[in-house]
């Protein structure tokens, strides 16, 4: 079993987030800057060959290694120990209730029995671990606790790929739990820092868009559809009879027929639109909620010219595309005009980077 704390383990400084997603790697390295902020230091990416990874699972070690040596030289950083993060499809997360004033040894050994309920494998083939989020809100004598377990051979290839980069995996995190992180340092910027707001998250990704919906810090809704900027390629592919990673590139500079925009563009943008307005309808059928507040959309797509307007317009909610980045001063290698295209796709490597200051 890896480290219990391996999951949810604090990080140390210095720390880079490195994000291992379905299309690319993002590396973020944050410091502390003056008078207490936060400072970007650097950030890059190195696109990944084409099924490297695929649905979250390592499937050519050699491509991801070979990428996460050339974001890290490419980004200028001298630290070696990194968060990495874990797909939330490939962790099981349940919160108990333990009795409160347990010795860390017990409480260790409690975890474990309540995990052999909840984790349909053997504990020898899961890393587990937890966190004490704190009283019980029923009874003064008992403890809440976030357990989180992953199959073992799933983290361990992330910390393989770390070590053959030559990194030191520090921490392991859960994706959507660093996307949260980032999140709330936005929230927390805007007017009463968020306080009584329901705040929902869209983060399209290449292949699957993840929706969280959080209200004072608290996810009370989470939820994965199979769509994102991937169907986007494969039309281009199709299309004009390009190759898929050329289809990508061109698809980033527009370096596309006339007639791209009407007959590709437009129905990719309608669908995104409608996609964002449907999950947003189940939220409030399966919910108690019937309000949103804020919609923030995020990941590569998100800058897509058109999108956020066409969701605002369609979902006649308050909407933004997020910057993880915003309030954070900046290093000299970064240059902000580039950031601002560039920060929509970087919220869980930041959300990573953040766990140096844990």
């Amino acid at each position: 079993m890896i480290d219990i704390k391996a999951l949810l383990g604090q990080g140390s400084p210095p720390l880079v987030g490195i994000d291992i997603s379905t299309s690319s790697v993002r590396l973020v390295e944050l410091a502390q800057g003056a008078k207490g902020e936060i400072r970007l230091e650097r950030y890059a990416a190195e696109p990944l060959p084409r099924n490297a990874v695929t649905d979250g699972n390592i499937e050519n070690m050699d491509q991801v290694v070979e990428a996460v040596r050339r974001v890290w030289k490419k980004s200028g950083t001298r630290a070696r120990h990194a968060a990495l993060g874990m797909p939330p499809a490939s962790v099981i997360t349940k919160k108990i209730i333990l009795p409160a004033g347990l010795p860390e040894d017990q409480l260790e050994v409690q975890v474990e029995s309540e995990a052999s309920q909840y984790i349909p494998f053997a504990l020898d083939e899961v890393s587990l671990d937890f966190d004490v989020i704190g009283p019980a809100a029923n009874s003064a004598d008992d403890i809440e606790v976030m357990l989180a377990a992953s199959r073992r051979e799933k983290v361990e290839d992330r910390v393989a790929i770390a070590e053959a980069s030559g990194l030191k995996a520090t921490v392991m995190d859960i994706e959507s739990y660093a996307a949260r992180s980032a999140l709330d340092r936005v929230t927390a910027q805007l007017p009463e820092g968020g306080a009584g707001q329901i705040i929902a998250l869209f983060q399209i990704g290449a292949q699957v868009t993840h929706i969280s919906v959080m209200l004072d810090g608290v996810t009370v809704y989470e939820r994965e559809q199979p769509f994102g900027g991937n169907t986007l390629t494969q039309d281009i592919v199709r299309s004009y009879g390009l190759s898929f990673d050329e289809a990508e590139a061109r698809k980033k500079t527009g370096d596309l027929p006339d007639n791209y925009h009407a007959e590709l563009l437009t129905p990719f943008l309608e669908s995104a639109a409608l996609e964002v307005t449907r999950a947003i309808q189940f939220f409030y059928t399966s919910t108690p909620y019937t309000r949103v507040d804020q919609l923030f959309l995020a990941g590569g797509c998100a800058l897509i010219p058109g999108l956020l307007e066409l969701v605002a317009s369609r979902t006649r909610i308050s909407s933004a595309v997020i910057s993880p980045f915003k309030g954070m001063q900046l290093g000299p290698s970064v240059r902000e005009s580039q950031l601002r295209l560039d920060a929509p796709a970087y919220l869980v490597a930041c959300g990573l980077a953040l766990r140096r200051f844990d």
